[in-house]
């Protein structure tokens, strides 16, 4: 890691949603051994904050708009501020989406940020190519403005989230409150934006390739629970999903299912206190593996080459279906994922996300 004396904050600018922006922490780390400080990340979703919360990786995190005009917000001129004071240091934009990156080349404009500070990510991906790498290669470019060689390559190249001891703690009293403790806990993820949203759930009706039926869900359960007697079946979302997770509970019509509606930062502490884990392809796949937990993943249209959870201890990540075999999840049977489970090793205690180094992170 640079020197203090040559040490630059690194900015980072994505309007990812939640996978994205965790599969962003492999980038992130790299940017914080390049340049010797942890990042600031500006994107679009109000749970930045709680996702990245005391990340050795990010200082600070800002939120901007994802549709309206970022002058429309009050965290415009904050956005501004931490640019200018950044200066010398880089700014990389890590967004793709042609309109947000017309919409962050105007900001960036208007913040009179010198252009040799910044790199953006206009090539795109190569064929075949993991989202991560595609991040970790913006990372290894380097501004015009900046000297290669004086900020070499370094850093992991996995995706990580890391807990503190108050959010285990609290998962523990959970635990022994609805008297969970000491049975093998296993979380079923079993809807993603599009399937837990009523509004997405419109907007995608008859054409999501994530949504996988309730029957097929059912056919799962029972044989998790014939083959783990003991072990504790939690269907996991946020507070908001609560209603949808009840009904799929009431369908399913299994005894000793238990339903887990909890916040981001709750969700990471119970996947550290789980066996395994099944998810459809989204956001929490990613969250579980970047926090050590072995885990299935139901996947729809992605191939699992470009998109798969990766892990930075290696625990196993499992993916089921994609093409070119499936482009839809609902064609994929409940035999495939629960013979995907069967073979998951048991979860090693390497690196399971509690927060190292917890007196050098700061909290956004």
């Amino acid at each position: 890691m640079n020197t203090p004396s040559s040490a630059l904050t690194p900015s980072v600018i994505l309007f990812g949603r939640v996978g994205d922006m965790i599969m962003l922490t492999a980038a992130l780390n790299r940017l914080h051994r390049r340049y010797g400080r942890p990042c600031q990340v500006i994107g679009a979703g109000p749970w930045n904050r709680d996702l990245y919360r005391a990340h050795p990786d990010v200082s600070r995190c800002w939120t901007l708009p994802r549709h309206l005009p970022f002058v429309l917000t009050p965290a415009w001129m904050s956005v501004v501020r931490a640019l200018r004071c950044a200066a010398p240091g880089p700014v990389y934009v890590a967004e793709a989406m042609p309109r947000q990156v017309r919409r962050i080349r105007q900001l960036l404009a208007v913040s009179r940020i010198d252009p040799a500070r910044c790199v953006l990510l206009e090539d795109g991906s190569r064929p075949g190519e993991h989202y991560v790498d595609l991040l970790l290669r913006l990372a290894a470019r380097t501004p015009a403005a900046l000297s290669a060689e004086r900020y070499p390559l370094s850093g992991v190249a996995a995706p990580r989230l890391v807990t503190l001891a108050p959010e285990r703690t609290q998962c523990e009293a959970l635990l022994h409150e609805r008297g969970w403790q000491g049975r093998p806990l296993v979380l079923i993820q079993p809807g993603t934006g599009r399937t837990l949203s009523a509004r997405s759930r419109k907007r995608w009706a008859g054409d999501n390739d994530r949504s996988w039926p309730v029957a097929r869900w059912r056919e799962l359960l029972r044989a998790l629970r014939a083959r783990q007697p003991g072990a504790l079946l939690v269907l996991r979302g946020a507070v908001s999903e609560l209603p949808l997770l009840r009904e799929l509970h009431a369908a399913i019509g299994l005894d000793g299912v238990q339903i887990g509606g909890l916040g981001l930062r709750e969700s990471f502490a119970l996947m550290q206190a789980a066996e395994s884990m099944i998810s459809m392809d989204t956001g929490m796949a990613h969250a579980a593996a970047a926090l050590g937990l072995p885990v299935v993943v139901i996947m729809g249209a992605n191939p699992q080459s470009l998109v798969l959870p990766r892990s930075p201890s290696r625990s196993a990540v499992i993916g089921v279906g994609g093409p070119p075999q499936f482009t839809r999840a609902d064609q994929i049977p409940a035999a495939a994922v629960f013979d995907a489970w069967c073979s998951l090793p048991p979860r090693s205690g390497a690196d399971d996300g509690r927060a190292a180094h917890e007196d050098h992170c700061v909290a956004p």
